[in-house]
């Protein structure tokens, strides 16, 4: 069963990234909000914490770099937390926390500083998380050190990651990829890129395939950088791929066609990374929750969780409310890498996580503007910006709709062509 408590091996890492968050993100989150398209320099800095932290063994398997979904097959020795008393009943499974519950429990915090940023961690891209979901184990270390970003959006295809155009046709040992990708996070920065492409467009989404192209490959061009209402600190970037070739071994995979649950390795994928995008939303969310409660103590408002809410100042009564949906993300979340650290199916739980984490950081960095009065809607404070940054967190990775799709049909037992 999952702790609510965060083990104390990763309470270390916990540290760190808060420590990060506010004494390197909060600093610099302006100045790379008005500077778009600049990169951050002092994240190779936090990079390179990262990477030794990772080497050293006491990150914890910290970012999305490390990602995975465990086997079913138990935990490894030195993976076992304590349940309850520590004591475990006779024939019950050892409980893992892995790098999916250290993943969303850093990316929590540093995105508490700067969503943006975070996103920008070079060796950190939601493509990283793509590779340690459905890579082999030699692509893995083949791709070790490399920063990936992820490339699914195409002009006209958007929620419907089924109705992919770009194709790929095999040549030899190569693959041929032909097609646009739009809103690649990190796309100019990343040495990586993801790309989703069908081997067969009349098989629909069981003939999805992703793929691992290099950015200097001359088959892949930057069309453009994305202006962005928000995490502006990150570069957004659109491509076009014209014969593009491609190793069959940068196939991410099974590279046979499989007309029952083919889709499911891609799919995968969203199993890792919509919690660590709830994670995102969570953190933003208590960010903008931290700032006005202290903004509107110093104005003489203190909710009092002891109180009925109808007794207490307006205000107060929604921030607790505000409280209660940001815990309910937050317990949605950690449920969803948990099982995906212990090898449990998480597709509904991850849409579920994404889907209340995603909505409650967009009413409450609204609501926290609206509570602040004139100073939430200024730029002396970064409440404005945290409003601006959260739109995105409910759109990409899925959007609000698709989640909503998929939880149904999960809980209904439809399949995408049953309900839609």
């Amino acid at each position: 069963m999952i702790d609510l408590e965060v083990p104390k091996k990763f309470r270390p890492l916990v540290a760190q990234a808060r420590g990060m968050a506010e004494e390197v993100f909060w600093p610099i989150s302006r100045k790379y909000d008005r500077a778009e398209h600049e990169y951050p320099a002092e994240l190779d800095l936090v990079s390179a914490v990262i990477d030794g932290l990772s080497d050293s063994g006491a990150g914890q398997g910290a970012g999305a770099s490390s990602s995975t979904r465990a086997k079913d097959d138990g935990a490894t020795e030195g993976d076992v937390a304590a349940v309850g008393s520590g004591r475990r009943a006779k024939g019950e499974r050892e409980n893992r926390n892995g790098s999916n519950l250290s993943s969303v429990l850093s990316i929590l915090e540093t995105c508490r500083g700067d969503v943006g940023l975070t996103l920008s961690i070079p060796r950190q891209g939601l493509g990283n998380a793509a590779i340690a979901a459905v890579a082999t184990e030699e692509q893995k270390a083949r791709y070790a050190g490399k920063w990936a970003a992820m490339a699914i959006t195409e002009p006209e295809v958007g929620s419907d990651s089924g109705a992919i155009r770009t194709t790929a046709v095999k040549d030899g040992d190569e693959y041929v990829i032909n097609g646009e990708k739009i809103y690649v996070t990190a796309g100019e920065r990343a040495e990586l890129v993801v790309v989703w492409a069908t081997l067969d467009r009349s098989l629909g989404k069981q003939a999805i395939k992703s793929f691992v192209v290099r950015r200097d490959n001359p088959g892949m061009r930057l069309v453009r950088l994305e202006h962005k209402l928000g995490i502006r600190a990150s570069d957004t970037a659109a491509f076009s791929l014209q014969d593009c070739r491609v190793p069959a071994e940068d196939l991410l995979g099974d590279p046979e066609i499989r007309i029952e649950g083919g889709f499911g390795g891609a799919m995968q994928t969203f199993d890792n990374t919509r919690p660590l995008v709830a994670a995102m939303a969570l953190g933003l969310t208590r960010a903008s929750l931290d700032r006005t409660t202290e903004l509107l103590a110093d104005a003489g408002v203190v909710p009092d969780p002891d109180r009925p809410a109808a007794t207490q100042p307006a205000a107060a009564a929604r921030l607790l409310q505000m409280e209660a949906d940001y815990q309910s993300a937050y317990l949605l979340t950690l449920r969803a890498a948990w099982m995906a650290d212990n090898g449990k199916p998480n597709s509904m739980e991850a849409s579920m996580a994404k889907a209340k984490a995603g909505r409650t950081c967009v009413e409450v960095s609204l609501a926290c503007v609206e509570l602040a009065g004139a100073t939430g809607y200024a730029e002396t404070e970064l409440l404005e910006k945290w409003a601006r940054d959260s739109k995105i967190l409910d759109i990409f990775e899925g959007t609000q709709q698709i989640q909503l799709l998929v939880i149904a049909r999960r809980l209904l037992g439809y399949s995408s062509r049953e309900l839609k």
